[in-house]
């Protein structure tokens, strides 16, 4: 029993010497640790007061975007380096360029994981500040076409005149070409209008100049104009061109009008507007006085007794007697 008392007494004596160590330590790394937390308080209220004081600067500006991103990066940076003083001050033997080291691994690794993500997340920052478009501009992207609501730093979000909610991932749209059609002040139109072969080209010209002067919406400056663009087959094609506004309920409500106009100012004229028209000719319909009809020719067999002409009156019989207008 000695024996046992001897070995517990040393055994006892070594925990509280290792509690009254621990309870030592820790009241000496007490006034660190309180330093610490007060720096780190410091370091968030300098965070919060960076990200409010960047908003307030940007707000109301075409810029308010990018500033709402810059605040949120820079109260996450404030506060990594409020930690990393923190950690310095509460275990001084922990160097501020081994901490950097472990999160440049880590950076790297992550890197990797999420490469997708931050490449969007560099996108969208670039977008935010060279902004080849902001917030209310109306763009084109691929199939997607609408009013751009808001720039993240990982995607943007359009709302198409459909009324459908596009979200697209920065990398794609930094890396392929957007059209943005709000970017001026104004926007051209056109359409081709075709009048027939005998109506004067001139005078249609001017009618068609005349109606677009009248539509409410039609820019005098630029002017619109009327070109010749086109001899086709069963008409004369003029194109009409006019400017508006660039928001596309304006273009659409314009375009209408302008087309309205001009399909009334040309019939008060007495323009004609043909329809395409096409001729059918059967194989023998000219052959008669068209070479020689002994040789192979537009598909009838070469020989010494060729299938007689016709007319199209007679293979029109024909077709209405269900015989075979082609023999």
């Amino acid at each position: 029993m000695n024996q046992v008392a001897e070995q517990i007494d040393p055994n006892i004596s070594n925990v509280w010497d290792t509690i009254n160590n621990l309870v030592n330590g820790f009241l000496e790394l007490l006034p660190k640790l309180v330093i610490a937390a007060v720096v780190l308080v410091i370091f968030w209220l300098l965070a919060k007061g960076a990200r409010l004081l960047l908003r307030r600067l940007t707000r109301g500006h075409a810029s308010a975007n990018i500033g709402a991103v810059m605040g949120r990066l820079a109260y996450g940076g404030m506060l990594l380096l409020g930690l990393l003083v923190a950690l310095t001050i509460a275990a001084p033997s922990v160097k501020p360029a081994d901490l950097l080291s472990v999160l440049g691994v880590g950076g790297v690794a992550i890197g990797f994981a999420f490469r997708d993500i931050l490449q969007n997340f560099l996108a969208g920052l670039l977008i935010l500040i060279r902004q080849p478009f902001q917030i209310g501009d109306q763009i084109i992207f691929n199939d997607y076409e609408g009013t751009v609501e808001q720039i993240e730093t990982r995607a943007t979000i359009i709302k198409t005149y459909d009324g459908r909610k596009v979200v697209i991932p920065n990398g794609e749209i930094y890396t392929n070409s957007v059209m943005v059609n709000t970017a001026y002040e104004t926007r051209r139109s056109q359409y081709d209008v075709g009048i027939g072969y005998g109506d004067d080209i001139r005078e249609a010209a001017e009618f068609v100049l005349q109606a677009m002067r009248q539509v409410e919406g039609v820019l005098d400056e630029p002017a619109p104009d009327v070109l010749n663009v086109d001899l086709a087959g069963s008409s004369v094609n003029l194109r009409a061109r006019w400017w508006t506004k660039p928001e596309r309920a304006e273009v659409v409500r314009v375009g209408h009008e302008v087309l309205t106009a001009i399909k009334e100012k040309l019939d008060e004229a007495g323009i004609d507007m043909p329809y395409p028209t096409q001729v059918t000719l059967f194989h023998d319909q000219t052959e008669e006085t068209d070479g020689d009809r002994t040789t192979q020719r537009e598909g009838w067999p070469a020989g010494a007794n060729p299938p007689k002409a016709r007319t199209l009156a007679q293979a029109l019989g024909q077709l209405a007697q269900g015989r075979d207008v082609t023999r």
